[in-house]
């Protein structure tokens, strides 16, 4: 089985290139994030007319949230488990079952300074996050919860750590919420089997950032053991990135036998 997770930075902009590439490196799961729309106004039937059965989450043109999946969907859950207060009810995650496996959509806030209230935020919902998965995690379902985390996890996943001192995404706070995920038991499987430099999932729209790969990594895929363990490949597409009105993050892909 093939999984994607990829901020596709509005679905309605690049529907057809989001389609196009799961029919062309055959991916059976796309985490999207990011997908700036209503339920409403997904493009459902451009999926289905692949062979890809949908659920999304969203509300309006901010956040939004998917899974497609040529193997099928159920228990499909939205946000976070029992009632959620503003703005805990942003669309910003959602998880289902495909085969085995419960699969989940991450969109982290992105937390914008580190005196922004939004950062806070982030906090709070890295660590709401954290308690969901911990009550899923202890049934010993196998899961992979993916998606875009804004967050570096160390400074190896920044082309220069330097530089995004005292910034979002690298701060100690951002960091040890996701290692409160990993402490769960979970496997960040990219840093498993591309454990050397230079393997980000994001760069900048601007100043030729992408053509001088100064790069973050972003988007992570956490995984139980029962998974990890079954991990033959992960690999980040770098050529969808430099492509014509891309996204500014590429897809992230792990593979699994059958």
């Amino acid at each position: 089985m093939r999984v994607a997770t990829w901020n596709i930075n509005s679905i309605r902009t690049r529907v057809g290139q989001v389609v196009a590439w799961g029919v062309e490196h055959d991916a059976d799961v796309l985490l999207l994030q990011e997908t700036k729309c209503g339920d409403s106004d997904f493009p459902f039937n451009e999926f289905s007319d692949a062979g890809y059965e949908v659920a999304h989450h969203g509300v309006n043109h901010w956040n939004g949230v998917a899974i497609a999946s040529r193997r099928g969907l159920t228990n499909v859950k939205r946000g976070f488990a029992g009632p959620s207060a503003p703005p805990f009810d942003e669309p910003r995650l959602i998880s289902a079952e495909v085969d085995d496996i419960r699969l989940w959509s991450i969109y982290v806030p992105n937390g914008r300074e580190l005196d922004d209230p939004h950062y806070l935020y982030k906090l709070s919902w890295l660590e709401r996050l954290r308690g969901d998965l911990l009550h899923l995690y202890a049934t010993g379902q196998p899961m992979i919860v993916a998606g875009d985390f804004n967050v570096a996890p160390t400074d190896l996943d920044i082309y220069m750590p330097s530089r995004w001192k005292r910034r979002t995404h690298a701060s100690a706070p951002e960091r040890a919420g996701i290692d409160a995920l990993v402490d769960l038991g979970l496997r960040d499987v990219t840093r498993e089997h591309l454990p050397g430099p230079g393997v980000y999932t994001w760069w900048n729209y601007g100043a030729d950032q992408f053509d001088k790969d100064h790069g973050l990594r972003l988007d992570l895929a956490l995984c139980s053991d029962a998974v990890a363990d079954r991990v033959e490949t992960v690999w980040i597409d770098r050529v969808i990135r430099g492509a014509e009105r891309p996204s500014d993050h590429a897809p992230l892909v792990i593979d699994l036998p059958d």
